[in-house]
């Protein structure tokens, strides 16, 4: 597998063909996924993850085709901008198309958001399919890296419901254990309960120990600034950072390749 990076940074896909926010304009697509990508390796980061961001409201599992043949690409395109790990995301939890993807563009690492288990979504519940995604990345021989969501963002365990900011506080290490020995996944995710938001200390520190323990590496996956990342990456290995990095911290804004260097800065310090 591919040395995962330590600062990532997100290329948010606009609305693509097919979604509700498409404006019919390609071309326009084309030129800002070059750009952001542009921008966040002009700024330092080590990888780079693409992602469907603009298409909500998002499928749950199985996107169409079309989805998938634009995201090939679109993450072509940047695997052919930058010179650094790429990664895939296809959102809600298509992790299958994710592998497809990646293998056909050259990209190096998948984020799974539902890996294992079940979670109760805004797409309503979604359930891991580790045994399909493990199975494709063998057929298609690709050399692509898994990392696993645990209690991931916008979504709740069966048992909690979905009121905003209660979803998994408490400490995950069960589902770090079935991400890894079960799930057989490369890395671990943890993130807060919405975009943006940082993950709650003790919850992170939970998982980063049980990390360890199978010494598979931890990313923090929302809510990182330049004014807490050189304090989370003393407890995770990585990063995957977004709406820091755009333009009045708005998540679908343009990246910033000022913000991103402040960004990677902080880290460095």
């Amino acid at each position: 597998m591919t040395d995962l990076p330590r600062i990532v940074g997100m290329v948010h896909l606009p609305p693509l063909p097919g979604a509700p926010g498409f404006d019919g304009d390609r071309e326009a697509i084309r030129r800002r996924v070059r750009t952001d990508a542009t921008r966040l390796a002009d700024g330092g980061v080590d990888g780079v993850i693409v992602e469907n961001f603009g298409d909500a409201p998002f499928h749950p599992d199985d996107v169409p085709r079309h989805v998938v043949a634009s995201m090939t690409r679109l993450t072509t395109l940047v695997r052919r901008t930058v010179d650094c790990p790429v990664g895939v995301n296809v959102l809600r939890n298509d992790a299958t198309a994710a592998v497809a993807v990646a293998a056909a563009a050259g990209a190096d690492v998948v984020r799974v958001n539902v890996h294992t288990g079940a979670r109760v979504t805004d797409q309503g519940v979604i359930e891991g399919r580790a045994h399909e995604t493990l199975r494709l990345r063998d057929r298609l021989n690709a050399d692509v890296s898994i990392l696993a969501d645990t209690g991931v963002k916008h979504s709740a365990s069966l048992g909690d419901g979905m009121e905003r900011g209660t979803a998994d506080r408490r400490p995950s290490g069960d589902d770090v254990d079935d991400l890894v020995e079960r799930g057989r996944a490369d890395g671990v995710i943890v993130s807060g309960p919405r975009t943006g938001e940082a993950a709650a200390r003790d919850r992170l520190e939970s998982v980063a120990d049980r990390c360890a323990d199978h010494d598979v590496p931890l990313f923090v996956g929302s809510g990182v600034t330049p004014d807490t990342v050189a304090d989370l990456l003393e407890v995770a290995d990585g990063v995957i950072v977004g709406t820091a990095l755009k333009r009045g911290g708005e998540t679908t804004a343009p990246v910033e390749t000022e913000r991103v260097r402040a960004l990677v800065d902080a880290a460095e310090e």
